[in-house]
């Protein structure tokens, strides 16, 4: 699937990529309401109704992954809440077998995330997988979300790549695109990146439900 010779670099996405997907789904779309609904005398029906559109709104900004802005929004300890269902965190299958491998790589492998920071700090204090990164990088660190053109251009200037010899995998196909107009070489979309729901249908990237397709040429 990949001539692993022309890769020197790896960017890693991390939520819906090494880490399931269900996670911030649950917290995001149930858990949340439902804090905000007791929190604002709500039922959790109509705290929902409220909550939806002022999230669509953001996605795509860098406000959207930032719990800072959201709990100011909301009113509520947004890291505490993350902290409070930590135990739903959960790497995806095959991820460390990978990372394993290529930790005996020559190449190079970052960890890029929109997460903030102390959702990030939180997931690699559940899940160990901080030594297997050469770098970790958060957009918030950047000032712009992976979605947005400059997020890249500030990375190759924190961090050296060749691009023309870099590898992303993420699950997230705005950022796949907006990557592929960098002029990131080889983009590869993680197809199932919730184990709670099927796998999505994907036409315009190489896609992987696992990373076990990946292991072969390693």
């Amino acid at each position: 699937m990949i001539d692993w010779n022309k890769i020197d670099t790896v960017l890693l996405d991390m939520d819906g990529t090494l880490l399931d997907l269900n996670f911030d789904n649950h917290f995001w779309k149930e858990f949340v309401p439902l804090k905000f609904a007791q929190k604002q005398g709500l039922t959790l029906e109509r705290a929902k109704e409220q909550l939806v559109p002022q999230f669509k709104k953001m996605e795509g900004r860098l406000e959207w992954y930032c719990l800072d802005y959201w709990s100011e929004v909301l009113e509520l300890d947004l890291a505490g809440l993350k902290a409070e269902i930590a135990g739903l965190i959960a790497v995806l299958p095959h991820v460390i077998e990978f990372l394993e491998k290529m930790h005996q790589s020559r190449q190079q492998v970052l960890l890029v995330t929109n997460a903030h920071r102390d959702s990030l700090g939180l997931k690699m204090e559940k899940t160990c997988l901080q030594p297997f990164f050469d770098g970790i990088i958060s957009s918030h660190d950047l000032g712009f979300p992976k979605e947005h053109a400059e997020f890249w251009r500030l990375l190759e200037q924190r961090q050296t790549f060749d691009k023309q010899k870099t590898l992303l995998i993420d699950d997230s196909l705005a950022v796949l695109n907006s990557a592929r107009l960098f002029g990131i070489a080889y983009l590869i979309a993680v197809s199932r990146p919730d184990t709670l729901l099927p796998k999505k249908e994907i036409s315009d990237y190489l896609a992987i439900e696992d990373f076990r397709e990946l292991m072969p040429g390693l």
